[in-house]
């Protein structure tokens, strides 16, 4: 792709034209711009809260994939060990080498409550992908232990295409919870997500970030 068509460099994501065009329209947002986000959520909004971490969703994909011996070679370069709430934005693809799906849901293991809970702004559609992966993901976290899994309450998209915003705007409401609580089991996620205004937040953040 084009160099002049990257329009933000932050940290390891790169932004491209196309990219930007998804938050500017009615348009489902892709791996690259959620990925932007945990970045920023990271590295600027939760920058003094080292105990959250937020995995990619290429990671999260590349986890869904491997076996569970090898879940350690992409949690562990990220400090896991340290952490007590890991985010993981989930879709519904289940090829191993491509991007894409058509539904985001949030899935978020808390150490502290020894729980997942999942997100799921098209309740039931990514259950039984969230199951699995946190299926997957427990024989890392808790060798032998049960499963503790809650679909968690949460607003509901009024469209097909505001899932990724739901997931961002859940991931930070749940992220400066945690950060404040110690916990997210009795965070209230029913509360009102305007669609449109984080887009426009998103797309000024870059903007900001862009220019600086």
């Amino acid at each position: 792709m084009a160099k002049a068509s990257v329009v933000l460099s932050f940290h390891e994501i790169l932004l491209h034209r196309s990219d930007i065009a998804l938050l500017e329209g009615p348009f489902w947002l892709n791996d690259t711009i959620i990925s932007f986000y945990f970045e920023y959520l990271e590295k600027v909004l939760f920058s003094d809260a080292r105990e959250l971490l937020f995995v990619s969703p290429e990671v999260t994909q590349c986890i869904k994939m491997v076996p569970s011996e090898e879940i350690k070679i992409f949690l562990e370069p990220l400090g896991i060990g340290s952490k007590k709430f890991m985010f993981f934005a989930l879709n519904d693809n289940d090829s191993p080498d491509m991007a894409g799906g058509s539904h985001w849901s949030l899935l978020v293991y808390s150490r502290p409550e020894s729980c997942f809970f999942h997100m799921d702004s098209s309740s039931g559609s990514n259950h039984s992908v969230a199951w699995d992966f946190a299926s997957h993901l427990i024989t890392y976290f808790s060798r032998g232990a049960s499963i503790n899994f809650v679909n968690k309450d949460c607003l509901q998209q009024s469209n097909g295409y505001d899932c990724g915003i739901h997931v961002i705007c859940n991931t930070e409401r749940l992220g400066d919870y945690a950060r404040r609580h110690g916990k997210i089991g009795s965070c209230d996620l029913l509360v009102k997500i305007n669609p449109s205004s984080k887009r426009r937040d998103l797309l000024q953040i870059i903007e900001s970030l862009s220019s600086s």
